[in-house]
């Protein structure tokens, strides 16, 4: 009986060495996979974050883009008379559908940050390419466009000559509206209203009351006091007006561009992340 007893005592000893040893895995396992699964959530937490600042971002360029567009569209309907063609509405159309898409796509991540669809990751970067020619395009159109304002505002010169001064007229109001708001004189300069049938109705001493400098209250337009008169042509600022929304056309678009290379790197990250962390999860069950 004694040995019997000394053999019992034995096996509950060794049943309660494995018991712990058993306890004490169970416990290491359980604190690994904490740890796993807190890692996980940091960085994906860390993703999620990095993905809105990233939208954010892109809503914001694609926002400058389409005002940028709209700036032109609005500046060619107040000057449309002068341009002999309408194919420099052809970078508007670019970047209003470059600024859109940057929208859009921008909405559409803030919603992936939300969801995990590799079919929408591939729309996603779908939608990037279609920005990217389409931001391209209107860069190359507004570089292209800028580079021969002088024969595209090759009008000006036969709206000028049609100037008669009614206010009923339209070639006349525009004419007006144009040297009073870019204080200019002319085509080239004032002396190019010598040539011009106006001159003949005034009596070949004046020149149209748009011309004056708003800094002289008394001015009548009168040639025998051209320090009156605005002295730079009505041309040269409307080039320099156009030119300037073209280059804020072609540096948005540069904008843009670096914008969809930063979210494509966004989203080759994250979904090198989520295969990261799903293939870490398989491999510990």
């Amino acid at each position: 009986m004694g040995k019997i007893r000394g053999y019992n005592r034995m096996n509950q000893q060794r049943d309660g060495k494995k018991y712990l040893s058993t306890g004490r895995v169970n416990m290491e396992e359980l604190t690994w996979a904490n740890w796993l699964n807190d890692c996980r959530c940091e960085d994906r937490a860390e993703s999620r974050l990095r993905r809105v600042r990233g939208k954010a971002t892109q809503r914001v360029v694609g926002m400058v883009m389409a005002m940028s567009g709209v700036s032109l569209l609005m500046k060619y309907r107040h000057y449309s008379l002068f341009f002999s063609q309408t194919y420099i509405l052809l970078p508007t159309v670019f970047t209003i559908c470059s600024g859109a898409f940057l929208l859009f796509t921008g909405f559409l991540g803030t919603w992936l940050s939300l969801r995990h669809s590799r079919c929408l990751h591939g729309l996603f970067v779908y939608l990037l390419v279609v920005i990217f020619c389409l931001g391209s395009t209107a860069s190359a159109l507004a570089y292209v466009h800028s580079r021969k304002l002088d024969s595209d505002t090759a009008s000006l010169s036969e709206v000028f000559q049609k100037y008669t001064g009614s206010s009923q007229d339209r070639n006349s109001r525009i004419v007006d509206v144009t040297q009073e708001q870019l204080h200019c004189c002319g085509v080239r300069n004032y002396t190019d209203w010598l040539d011009s049938s106006w001159l003949n109705k005034t009596g070949g001493d004046a020149v149209p009351h748009s011309c004056c400098n708003t800094t002289f209250l008394s001015c009548k337009g009168s040639l025998y006091q051209p320090w009156q008169l605005y002295h730079q042509g009505c041309q040269v600022k409307v080039e320099m007006a156009f030119q300037f929304i073209l280059r804020f056309i072609m540096w948005t678009s540069l904008l843009g561009f670096l914008t969809e290379v930063v979210l494509l790197y966004m989203a080759a990250q994250m979904v090198t992340m989520e295969e990261r962390l799903n293939y870490q999860a398989l491999s510990n069950t």
